[in-house]
């Protein structure tokens, strides 16, 4: 078992699931993250932007096994 971190998407304030992905580096998660989040201009129109079309994005530390396939 290993220290990683996950990377949560939330669109408005539903989490969009899906499989996971973990990252053994808080800054290669926090990269995607940042992307993810501007990728569409959120950042630009984000006062203007209906909130269920608002995205979020983090990096949440958890405890997984070392064989899991989404490590990255």
């Amino acid at each position: 078992m290993i220290h990683a971190f996950m990377l949560v998407f939330l669109l408005g304030d539903i989490d969009q699931g899906g499989v996971p992905m973990y990252f053994r580096n808080i800054n290669d998660c926090n990269y995607f993250a940042s992307r993810i989040t501007t990728q569409y201009g959120n950042y630009k129109y984000y006062d203007y932007m209906p909130e269920k079309h608002k995205a979020t994005a983090y990096c949440k530390p958890v405890y997984i096994s070392e064989e899991t396939e989404t490590l990255y």
